[in-house]
Parts: structure tokens; sequence; C-alpha cells
């Protein structure tokens, strides 16, 4: 098979992917248009930005759209996530979210590939099952594999995931690793409604199980969903420590993104 055309992925990624009105909500979350950007409100842990680019909007102009953002979050006393991408113009664009208050998170790196070209055999260790899970005991455990790993403020991970469920339960399928009955990884599959794309997010593994496959099982899990679905692509945002893996597994990088955080 020839490689695939980082260009012609990322002109998907942007069309398909971006600055989109979810067609449902989870309960409390509302959506408001600004010009071209698409202002997520009331989301259990942040609030969020999302567009498909910021055509013509420069300088002072792309000044006044941001404090304006500020403006409302603040009425709010929410914080919100103004997510980058390293390709996008202005360029001067995270210099004046910086200006603006915002402070940049860590930048990861926007990897796809062709379902069909994704291993899908899961191989985990042995002691190891994979398991998809949808009872809030289940997520709850998750919550607290993330807290642990991250050693961040995780609380209403569960929350969220069955928030999101409830609401499209056929879009979201969570999945864990397990040792007996400690969940040692877990991540999640989003199949976008109306593109080509499922999206992988979560496989956080406890650091003494890294290095054994898991999080490749799990990803090989989760191209077999994308697959049984009719998708064409698996998209992810990568951390260094993912990116080899994936890159092994056939994801090629786009670009890459960073969160730009404001906070009351």
């Amino acid at each position: 098979m020839p490689a695939l055309d980082a260009s012609e992925l990322l002109a998907a990624y942007d069309a398909q992917l971006r600055g989109l009105l979810p067609a449902r909500l989870p309960a409390g979350v509302e959506v408001e248009r600004d010009g071209p950007l698409l202002r997520f409100l009331g989301r259990q842990r942040r609030g969020f930005i999302d567009y498909r680019d910021l055509g013509a909007v420069r300088g002072a102009e792309l000044d006044a759209l941001i404090a304006r953002q500020v403006r409302v979050f603040a009425e709010r006393a929410e914080p919100f996530e103004w997510k980058t991408r390293g390709h996008d113009e202005p360029a001067d664009l995270p210099q004046r979210l910086a200006a603006a208050g915002f402070v940049p998170e860590g930048a990861e790196t926007v990897l796809i590939a062709a379902v069909a070209e994704v291993p899908a055999e899961p191989r985990p260790p042995e002691g190891v099952t994979l398991r998809e899970v949808s009872d809030r005991r289940d997520l709850r455990r998750i919550e607290a594999m993330e807290q642990a790993i991250w050693h961040e403020d995780e609380s209403r991970l569960a929350d969220r995931l069955e928030a999101e469920r409830a609401v499209a339960p056929d879009e979201l399928v969570v999945v864990t690793a397990e040792a007996g009955r400690r969940v040692v990884c877990a991540g999640w599959v989003r199949f976008e409604t109306g593109s080509d794309f499922a999206t992988l997010w979560g496989g956080g593994t406890l650091p003494e199980w890294r290095g054994r496959g898991i999080y490749r099982s799990m990803v090989a899990y989760r191209a077999q969903l994308a697959r049984e679905r009719g998708c064409r692509y698996l998209e992810v945002d990568a951390s260094d420590e993912s990116r080899p893996i994936l890159e092994r597994l056939g994801f090629v990088a786009v670009t890459t993104t960073t969160p730009f955080v404001w906070s009351p």
C-alpha cells in the first residue's frame, strides 16, 4: 500500500472533525456561535472553543474576539480551553492568547491512520483482559486509575463519560484492560457522526504495566470496532510517549495541537 498522504489526511481532519455543531449534547451543555467560533458552555470540566479556521480574523479583530470569549466565561466563573493547531493561521495566535491570560498545556501530535491498515487483532499479555464497560462503577474505577496516573483532579471523568453516553450511547464505547479486577489501562472511541472518522481517547496505563503491549492492544481493539462501523480513518491526539507506538501501527503525523486554558 502507498504511504498515506499527510496533506490529504490533514484536509480531511480540518473539514470533518473541526467546527461542527453536534447533533446531540449532554444535559446542561450549550453551544453558541461567535463569528468563526463555536463556544461550548456548561461542560463538566471546562468550556471549549472550537472552529474550523479563523478566516481573515487578524490583529486587533482577533484580540477583540479573544477578549469576548474571556468576558463570556468570566461572567460564568467558568474555565475554558482554546485548542490551537500548529498549522493554523494566524501564526501569532498562541502569543495573543498568552497575552490575554491563557496558559498553554502540553503539546500533542495529531496522528491519523487508515482503519483498514491498523492491526485489529488485540493481543494483551497473559492475565490481562479487554472489556467494554458502561456501568457507573466501572467508570469510577477508570476515574480512579486516571487520577493515579496523572496526579490531577479527574473527579468528574465518570460524570462526563456517563453524560455523553446518556445522549449518544452508540457513539461512545469505553474499553478497559484489567488484570483480575484491577483496571490497568482504559480508553474510549468516539464514532464521529457524519464523518469518515473514529477518534481515540484515553489510553493511560499504570506505570508498572507499561511496556507489555497493553496500549497497542487497546488501539487494536478500538480499530476493530471502527472497522465494524465502516469508519475510514482513526484519529488521536498523541503524547510523546504514545506517538512512536502509534506510528509503528501505521499512524501518520499531520499537525500538532496545544490547549490554551483560561481560568477565572
